[in-house]
């Protein structure tokens, strides 16, 4: 040591922050008025305020005025096994809101664990097929959620992906993505598929196109791995969200696949990180699921050791009631219809203002975000200039418009486009 202070740290390489977070952060500390956050998928209400479900707040007050109810326990390492039994029903039942407590017989082919939401279902279900199919690679569509890309790049897994969106036609680009897949995926690769409301832009494949999908996964000997961030979002139907993985599962032969589940969204639990990895297993002996199960418990204890609780006590005391699963539908039908009229509201001020462009797939879309086709440019005047915040890809929650900023972002976005900035 020369006598100079050398870190431990100082080699570490540079790394972007989180573009959703640090979005965040600005739109926090801007002081305008006027200023929009479209970053952030969080569901807000016609006053831009976050809107705790109803359902949710009713459950809470129950919680609160039980007394030694055990909710500052551990769980065990592989979470609440009623949670697990309510989240698997939601995910493969053909019925949600009518079998509230009850299992299906076919779920005995479904090894469940509880995760630190869907960033934690999709990193260990990567983890585990990193060290169990050992993959020649991951694909993702183009485009998809950065964090798929961060987690199993963090895993050493090589990453390729499939066209999935067209921008001249702000449509999916299907026939492309099956082309690709058909020639160069190999057997046993992995391929994320988003369940439904495809983030980010909002476009799903039609149920002919979901089978087709599947029969290419069968033919190739793909390995599906479903993102379920957004059920009960997209449509406001928990059972309609869910067709893409209930079909896959009740194909036959059997295929085997994991599904990353996040309460986040569809409960409105963005900070109690409630969630469920499942995977769906060809061999029902009882030896073989209680091995991956190990396995899953084993990957959980080196990373934090138990899921936390309160989320997942909420989630499950709500599905295992008929009556509040009815009550929390009638939320998502609230929230859904909300971000629905947004989607028009937005296209018909655009339209009514002649803006340069066509916005008709804004209404064709989906789920909480859209694509909107802006440039990175017009995203960066849009910030600068009027104080919207966005992603550079254009990519906008629609849960962040209300019927008082709707307008004001649609005249920003038109004289965007009446004076384009020059290109960046």
């Amino acid at each position: 040591m020369d006598g100079k202070s050398i870190s431990c740290f100082s080699a570490l390489p540079q790394v972007e922050k989180d573009e959703v977070f640090s979005l965040l952060a600005a739109f926090r500390s801007d002081t305008n008025p006027q200023c929009v956050n479209l970053g952030a998928g969080v569901y807000c209400s016609d006053e831009g305020k976050s809107w705790p479900l109803r359902v949710v707040e009713r459950v809470e007050k129950q919680l609160s005025e039980q007394k030694d109810n055990g909710r500052h326990d551990y769980l065990p390492i592989e979470g609440d096994p009623r949670f697990l039994a309510v989240a698997r029903r939601l995910t493969f039942s053909t019925d949600a809101a009518s079998s509230a407590g009850q299992e299906q017989p076919t779920e005995r082919q479904v090894v469940s664990v509880q995760t630190v939401s869907g960033t934690g279902a999709n990193h260990l279900g990567a983890r585990l097929l990193t060290e169990s199919l050992q993959p020649r690679c991951v694909w993702l569509s183009n485009p998809t959620w950065a964090n798929h890309h961060t987690i199993w790049q963090s895993l050493g897994v090589p990453q390729r992906t499939y066209p999935y969106y067209n921008a001249s036609t702000n449509s999916i680009d299907f026939d492309a993505m099956i082309h690709v897949l058909e020639k160069e995926a190999q057997p046993q690769d992995v391929i994320v598929l988003h369940a439904c409301a495809h983030n980010p832009t909002g476009l799903d494949p039609t149920k002919e196109q979901w089978i087709k999908v599947a029969e290419l996964c069968q033919q190739k000997q793909l390995f599906p791995f479903f993102d379920s961030a957004y059920q009960g979002f997209a449509s406001g139907d928990p059972d309609q969200d869910a067709w893409a993985v209930r079909y896959f599962y009740q194909l036959q032969p059997p295929m085997e696949m994991c599904v990353g589940q996040s309460f986040s969204k569809n409960f409105g639990l963005y900070g109690q990180r409630a969630g469920a990895l499942h995977v769906v297993v060809n061999n029902l002996s009882q030896a073989e699921r209680d091995n991956v199960k190990a396995n899953l418990a084993h990957l959980i204890r080196t990373e934090y050791s138990v899921p936390p609780r309160y989320g997942s006590t909420i989630v499950r005391t709500i599905l295992e009631s008929e009556s509040l699963t009815k009550e929390w539908l009638d939320d998502l039908q609230h929230i859904s219809g909300r971000i629905r009229s947004m989607r028009l509201a937005l296209h018909d001020e655009l339209c009514r203002l002649g803006t340069p462009g066509s916005w008709r797939h804004i209404i064709d879309q989906i789920g909480m975000f859209s694509y909107t086709g802006l440039s990175p440019s017009e995203v960066e005047v849009l910030r600068t200039r009027f104080h919207i915040y966005m992603l550079s890809s254009g990519r906008i929650s629609v849960a962040g418009l209300n019927s008082k900023n709707v307008k004001y972002v649609g005249a920003a976005i038109h004289a965007v486009r009446i004076d384009p900035p020059v290109a960046i």
